[in-house]
């Protein structure tokens, strides 16, 4: 399909079709688009819009998400997801606050902490005005079905050839609306499952239409078995109703959130209570759950315990009330048992 031919039938369909009440398109500014773009990383629009708006109240400008303290951003993100991001989010805002202007270029975007090829794109284009290729998965998923590119897209090659396609069929002008059509088309009409095929303006030129392959393409993620760890979890609840949580290191899984103290065993966690807390190992053992993070399974047990110490004095310690307004940065599964309790 002639790349000028493809551009104005997108741009035709988005005209009259196209998302254009997104809470980061009112208005359009570079550090609105930057931070919807981030979030959007592997995260549906539906689940981010809540997110974003929390997040723009707390933080309407780069300076102010750039002095806050990193607790409170993650209290923000919590539940999100991918939490790396907003520590990410929080150290690029102290870059750019310290260089004194939003970076408005390919390799100054790139610099920043957890901006790609295909974030930094977007910002070019829809907060610049700047033509400049995306691929994101919506972007992929169009292309791939579109032109017949078969293969992961995963995988270095096609991915390669994804690129070529992107940046060939970008335009020079309207790239703004270009590039958050293509998004839109994806998300709305080109989708995982079930995608509306003849509502979409390319489905006449679509080589997966034609050839009855749209249900095969983009092609999956070769399947791979996840290992399995196991953890132990411990619930140390005061006569007060709080908490006892621990902040967990930097790296690695659920970094720089609030956690319940992890251990490896159930004997680790007693000892634990003997040596720190001097309490007798009366405990309840609840069943085992499971979170898919995307690398491995985590199963675990939590073991709830009771104390009559009202505050334990360790260092990255606190003692939480989930009754109270009071709030950290929790992941989902902490969030989870502690509303349970």
């Amino acid at each position: 399909m002639d790349p000028v031919d493809f551009q104005n039938y997108v741009l035709e369909w988005a005209a009259l079709k196209g998302r254009k009440d997104l809470p980061w398109q009112q208005p359009v500014s570079p550090y609105r688009v930057w931070v919807s773009e981030v979030m959007l990383q592997q995260t549906q629009v539906a689940a981010v819009i809540p997110y974003f708006q929390k997040f723009i109240r707390q933080f309407p400008d780069v300076q102010s998400l750039a002095i806050a303290p990193l607790d409170q951003v993650l209290t923000l993100w919590s539940g999100l997801g991918y939490y790396a991001r907003a520590r990410h989010l929080h150290e690029s805002a102290k870059v750019i606050v310290a260089g004194n202007t939003f970076p408005n270029t390919l390799p100054a975007l790139m610099a920043l902490p957890g901006v790609g090829r295909s974030t930094a794109g977007a910002i070019l284009s829809i907060a610049f005005e700047q033509s400049a290729p995306i691929l994101d998965g919506n972007v992929k998923r169009v292309l791939s079905r579109c032109f017949g590119v078969s293969g992961w897209p995963g995988n270095t090659t096609v991915l390669k050839e994804l690129w070529q396609l992107s940046a060939l069929y970008t335009p020079e002008k309207k790239v703004a609306a270009y590039t958050q059509a293509m998004m839109d088309l994806g998300a709305t009409i080109c989708k995982r499952q079930q995608p509306l095929c003849l509502q979409c303006p390319l489905h006449s030129g679509c080589i997966a239409f034609v050839e009855d392959r749209v249900s095969l393409l983009p092609t999956a993620k070769p399947q791979v078995k996840l290992p399995i760890k196991e953890k132990i979890f411990l619930m140390l609840v005061n006569d007060w109703g709080e908490v006892f949580l621990t902040k967990r290191p930097l790296k690695g899984i659920w970094a720089g959130l609030w956690c319940l103290p992890e251990f490896s065993d159930l004997e680790g966690a007693l000892n634990w209570c003997d040596s720190y807390l001097h309490i007798e190992p009366l405990y309840q053992l609840q069943q085992v759950r499971r979170h898919t993070f995307s690398h491995y399974h985590l199963d675990y047990q939590v073991v709830f315990m009771k104390t009559e110490i009202r505050e334990i004095v360790l260092d990255n310690s606190a003692c939480y009330c989930p009754a109270t307004n009071f709030e950290l940065g929790l992941p989902a599964p902490m969030k989870h048992l502690l509303n349970q309790l």
